[in-house]
């Protein structure tokens, strides 16, 4: 039997799977030579870039991932560290969930279950359980908090849902022993530089319109201020030497006249991509679109793929 490959754990919104192939053309051409590299990751997310360059990349030797959702961070640091009580409580709640043949018992029990995560005292283990259960049986597997902080997200419709993936969560483990997990604001990321450093960012992406919005992963919200604080951490970064590579939504592709980020990003190289967006209430609203992904780097692999000449 083939051994499970590490790989999220959790269904996220805005997860780079489709896109890795891309972005690792466009890494930097001397990170591929370099043998002692560090590794940061500000917004982790799901961790799709995360699992694919800790198993491309032998030579990181150092791997630090930040993210501001506790529930997330927790989830991580339980899946690293207690793996075994995580399959445990996991098979339990998959075991109840599905010994309910009713769509509304199923839904009751999901109910009880987010009033537990939003409102009780649990253990590590209980929350980081309730975390995947929830991301496996919501709405379209989204995390979406209210102003209060409380998970919010409705009950989805799956006919026979994988709560407790032992295999993956056993191969997640193993590669996260040599990741460092934090909580927090981005910018504390900076105090773990050291030598050769790449950072990837994934930043909540900038809304295409009034009616895209979803950056709503905490009740804080990511607004332009955000994304101008964060260009000055990117530029920061880069005059200290370290290459940076970063992620977001390409507005000028739904409105030429939108150029926010080419003018805060006009120091960088720009480059427009081809991504499919897969989580959308509106199914119509699911497709190709361009996003942006952002380098202090000029030598890379890849092929310049800019779809607006300035």
């Amino acid at each position: 039997m083939t051994k499970t490959k590490a790989k999220p754990f959790l269904k996220w919104a805005g997860g780079k799977t489709q896109l890795l192939p891309t972005i690792d053309s466009f890494l930097p051409e001397t990170f591929r030579h370099e043998y002692d590299v560090t590794y940061i990751e500000p917004f982790v997310g799901g961790g799709a870039m995360l699992f694919f360059m800790l198993q491309k990349y032998p030579n990181i030797k150092r791997a630090i991932v930040n993210d501001i959702n506790p529930h997330l961070i927790k989830t991580y640091t339980v899946i690293r560290d207690e793996p075994f009580s995580l399959i445990g409580t996991l098979n339990e709640l998959q075991n109840t969930f599905k010994s309910f043949v009713e769509y509304d018992q199923q839904k009751d029990f999901y109910l009880n279950i987010r009033n537990r995560f939003n409102q009780s005292q649990l253990t590590d283990v209980e929350e980081a359980a309730y975390m995947i259960f929830l991301n496996r049986t919501c709405f379209n597997g989204l995390y979406r908090e209210n102003s209060k902080g409380g998970f919010n997200v409705p009950f989805g419709r799956y006919a026979n849902p994988t709560i407790c993936d032992e295999e993956l969560i056993l191969a997640d483990s193993e590669l996260l022993q040599k990741v460092e997990l934090l909580n927090g604001d981005f910018s504390h990321t900076a105090e773990h530089v050291q030598g050769y450093t790449f950072f990837y960012f994934d930043p909540p992406y900038r809304p295409l319109d009034a009616t895209s919005s979803f950056n709503s992963y905490v009740k804080e919200s990511f607004d332009d201020n955000e994304q101008i604080r964060l260009k000055d951490f990117y530029s920061n970064l880069s005059a200290g030497g370290c290459f940076a590579m970063l992620s977001n939504s390409d507005c000028k592709g739904r409105n030429v006249e939108d150029d926010f980020f080419d003018k805060l990003y006009e120091d960088f190289f720009i480059e427009r991509v081809y991504a499919k967006r897969c989580i959308n209430a509106n199914a119509t609203k699911r497709g190709t679109l361009t996003e942006l992904l952002i380098r202090n780097y000029e030598n890379y692999q890849g092929e310049p793929t800019n779809l607006f000449n300035s």
